[in-house]
């Protein structure tokens, strides 16, 4: 009896610690398990986070726009990006947090738009009818001619007015014979030439072969290629006042300022989040993501770099070029009229390299300068290839003369290269506005000034002073102590400010009025 008791109970105590190994068996399979499947989550987590570092994505040679933009977006997830805003875009001060964006948002854009950095575009045909023909039957530019009938055309028999009823629309004019001309355009204001398709602009430019012009057949492609930095009220400006003429817009960004310190890139976050919408169709981003060497020394090599990046990358991405297209290059405070740009689209007969005649302003349209900046800015695309090596800032120079495949491209394209201007110090072909921001927007330009235009005001703290710098747009005076004198400018004045501004005045009212002499005004009554 002893011996079975004994038996049972080790029976028992077998079982009991058989059990006992298999439930900790059983937490260990389970806690294997857990510990598995976290290792998994984690590096899962870490290639989705870490595949391509920030630091690797911002020095890379060619960096992956859409994986950098993830990781920024998971980092800053809390803190939504403001939409487009109807206030000035340097109302505010910069801050990392109200530049960031949302994650599913910008993949959606990647998924449409592809690496925006690496996207090649077709240029295809402008297929609008520029031209018309009018009842008299001369072919004339649609927005120059006025198309009332002259009193001799209305007094013709009734039969003879339903015959010429129907305009007859062309969108490639045939070249008249000289001479031949029985009838004329008759040009609104602002309009010359017998196709009333040239512009005051040009009429009274240096153009040495006014007598010459002629419509195209099919209208030209224009490139317009832009550095930006903190310029985005500008670039709305450009944009609308060249979206109709233009058919590229090369938009140069880099994660360096011209000094060489860090910079997000800002324009691309406004570009995804539908910021420029109206016209992303027509927007090629460049992404600069490097500094070149020696730049920090020697601000100038950094200055001509970002031309030189933007024409060489920008212009590699860009299929279906013809040789006589346009390209034209500008700083983002230098805006073109879209009536120049226009005449370069439809006319044949101007010579190569061309220049614009800009109204000069400082802090805003209020404070008018004297004279005309004349940039040197555009030429044919095959010129910026044999001349100019692909190189903008090379454009810029005014020196293509010098440059080695200049006689050859003369002797090739039978043309003798003479350089003129669209406008004139007086007839003004659009608006350089200097400095045209708002008192924390001109500080920020202070620090991101490059190392080479010495004195370089950033350097110095009272001249960052943000009440220092309101009063020097209340004065029209200068960092240096200076004060010029301005002649009288009115906002009713041909060419006081692009169009858009103007359609747009309290939005833009900072650039349009002196708002602290407006102040003193108020404060003297």
């Amino acid at each position: 009896m002893a011996t079975g008791l004994i038996l049972a109970s080790s029976f028992v105590l077998y079982l009991h610690a058989s059990l006992k190994r298999m439930k900790m068996r059983r937490h260990r399979v389970f806690l294997l398990c857990t510990v598995g499947l976290c290792v998994i989550s984690f590096l899962h987590y870490y290639k989705a986070l870490h595949y391509v570092s920030v630091l690797r994505e911002l020095s890379a040679p060619y960096p992956n726009i859409k994986s950098f933009i993830m990781v920024s977006g998971l980092f800053w997830k809390d803190r939504p990006f403001p939409l487009a805003s109807t206030e000035p875009s340097e109302a505010h001060p910069f801050s990392m947090q109200s530049f960031s964006m949302d994650v599913r948002r910008s993949m959606e854009v990647e998924e449409l738009f592809g690496s925006l950095h690496q996207r090649i575009v077709k240029l295809q045909d402008d297929t609008t009818s520029y031209f018309v023909r009018t009842k008299a039957g001369a072919l004339c530019f649609r927005e120059g001619t006025e198309m009332a009938a002259p009193k001799e055309d209305r007094m013709v028999s009734s039969q003879r007015r339903m015959l010429q009823h129907r305009e007859q629309e062309h969108t490639f004019p045939a070249k008249p014979k000289r001479g031949k001309r029985l009838v004329k355009c008759v040009c609104r204001q602002g309009w010359h030439g017998p196709y009333c398709g040239v512009p005051t602009m040009v009429y009274h430019s240096s153009l040495p072969t006014k007598d010459r012009l002629t419509p195209r057949e099919v209208p030209r492609r224009i490139i317009n290629a832009i550095n930006i930095n903190h310029e985005f009220d500008l670039l709305h400006v450009r944009f609308h006042e060249l979206a109709q003429a233009v058919d590229l817009f090369l938009v140069c960004e880099s994660n360096f300022t011209a000094y060489g310190e860090g910079r997000p890139l800002q324009f691309l976050h406004l570009l995804l989040n539908g910021t420029y919408d109206y016209v992303r169709h027509k927007i090629l981003y460049v992404f600069l993501d490097h500094f070149p060497q020696g730049g920090r020394q020697d601000g100038w090599i950094a200055d001509d770099y970002l031309r030189t990046f933007l024409t060489h990358n920008g212009m590699s991405r860009v299929r279906g070029l013809r040789p006589d297209d346009v390209f034209i290059i500008n700083d983002a405070d230098e805006i073109p009229a879209q009536e120049g740009i226009l005449f370069l689209k439809l006319f044949d007969g101007w010579t190569e390299p061309f220049a614009f005649h800009m109204r000069k302003s400082l802090y805003g349209f209020f404070w008018k300068q004297l004279g005309s900046l004349e940039v040197l800015s555009g030429c044919t695309v095959r010129m910026l290839a044999a001349v100019y090596e692909d190189d903008g800032i090379k454009l810029r120079r005014r020196e293509y003369y010098s440059m080695p495949g200049f006689r050859k491209y003369e002797n090739d394209t039978g043309h003798i290269l003479v350089q003129w201007s669209i406008g004139s110090p007086v007839h003004f072909a659009g608006w350089h506005c200097s400095w045209c921001f708002t008192p924390e927007g001109i500080l920020r330009k202070l620090v991101s000034a490059q190392n080479g235009d010495f004195p370089r005001w950033g350097d110095y703290e009272d001249k960052r002073d943000l009440n220092y710098i309101r009063e020097l747009i209340r004065t029209g005076g200068w960092f240096d102590g200076s004060l010029q004198e301005y002649p009288p400018s009115d906002a009713k004045e041909p060419m006081y400010a692009p169009k858009y501004l103007l359609e747009n005045y309290d939005r833009y009212r900072y650039m349009l009025e002196n708002p602290y002499a407006k102040k003193e005004a108020l404060t003297e009554r």
